[in-house]
């Protein structure tokens, strides 16, 4: 593998999505509603639990009874409260967190070889000394690399935001906890890697940016139904099954990147311009 040439695609491709505001924006304000404003709302709101009768935590409370016992244990010993704010900020947003890197990874992969195309760069590109298959991986990495900078950065912003908003309710440091390093450390880059997988293979197909970043957005809807599964009980995010998940990714990401890497030829592409 030339990784001198790859280097090089990957610190061009950086540089042209730091220049694109098409790319930028969706890069900051998302993060800034999924991490930030989204959190501190959901840390403010347990407030609501001590009203009486108030419906919505008297449903949370029947989720909490239906948990399983490794989790449910913990939040008894939390007051009423404390419970609120911790299933809210550590369970209920939790699959939402993933939609983070995979929106990153999305929006990068889509502007890898559309982006070239629409710039009139792909010419100069398929004339760089590498082969077809240093080529796919460079534009892999130019598309994974923020999107698990950005995901890490935003669950850094994600915990510092729930333990300042939610401190007059908890008046203790509780997050991360276990489960959430597991799922930012290793469950996020494997999400970035089935986004950039997937949408950098539409890209190839299509002429524009936002024609690949429309048809590469379907690959959020496994995350979509995460984020229903946990809400409605059917499973909870605890560390080994949330490594369990982690694993079913990556296995998803070999295969696309298997497949990508076997189907992906310049000469292709060649043709479309």
């Amino acid at each position: 593998m030339n990784w001198r040439a790859i280097w090089a695609i990957v610190r061009k491709d950086l540089k042209i999505v730091r220049q694109s505001k098409g790319v930028i924006i969706p890069l900051t304000v998302v993060p800034l509603i999924l991490m930030v404003l989204v959190p501190a709302l959901a840390a403010s709101l347990p407030w609501l639990a001590q009203i009486p009768g108030n419906e919505q935590a008297l449903r949370m409370e029947r989720y909490i009874q239906q948990m399983p016992d490794n989790l449910r244990v913990p939040l008894l010993a939390y007051n009423e409260t404390q419970r609120a704010v911790v299933l809210l900020v550590v369970y209920y947003l939790a699959p939402m967190y993933l939609v983070l890197p995979l929106m990153v990874a999305s929006v990068v992969a889509a502007d890898s070889f559309a982006g070239e195309k629409e710039r009139k760069t792909l010419e100069a590109l398929l004339y760089t000394p590498t082969t077809d298959r240093e080529l796919f991986v460079a534009k892999l990495l130019a598309a994974w690399i923020p999107a698990v900078a950005i995901a890490w950065i935003g669950f850094a912003l994600y915990s510092v935001v729930v333990n300042w908003a939610a401190w007059p309710a908890m008046q203790q440091i509780f997050f991360p906890n276990a489960m959430w390093w597991v799922l930012a450390l290793w469950v996020a880059p494997a999400v970035a890697g089935m986004g950039l997988g997937f949408t950098v293979m539409i890209s190839v197909q299509v002429e524009t940016f936002q024609e690949a970043y429309q048809l590469g957005g379907v690959i959020v809807i496994p995350i979509i139904g995460l984020i229903v599964g946990q809400a409605a009980g059917l499973l909870y995010f605890s560390p080994i099954p949330v490594f369990i998940l982690g694993i079913a990714f990556w296995t998803i990401d070999a295969g696309l990147i298997w497949f990508g890497g076997r189907s992906f030829q310049r000469s292709e592409l060649a043709q479309q311009i």
